[in-house]
């Protein structure tokens, strides 16, 4: 899935979040990542850029952002 799509995704499901605390949240993640936490998705991380890792964790729901409810659950 494309970077736009999955940006997309992410702010549908979360409409109180904007793209510049989506931004903030890849950016943590990201961090966490090359600083050694492990991908919750299975998918060799060498061959994935960080951010892009984070992004698809976020969409996928696997990576919570703090501050930020899904008000359908």
């Amino acid at each position: 899935m494309k970077i736009e799509e999955l940006t997309a995704k992410i702010l549908e499901k979360n409409p109180s979040m904007d793209r510049y605390q989506l931004a903030i949240a890849v950016s943590t993640r990201s961090d966490e990542l090359l600083n050694g936490a492990i991908s919750r998705l299975n998918i060799d991380q060498k061959n994935v850029k960080a951010a892009d890792l984070a992004l698809m964790e976020i969409a996928e729901g696997l990576v919570k952002v703090k501050g930020f409810v899904d008000l359908e659950a």
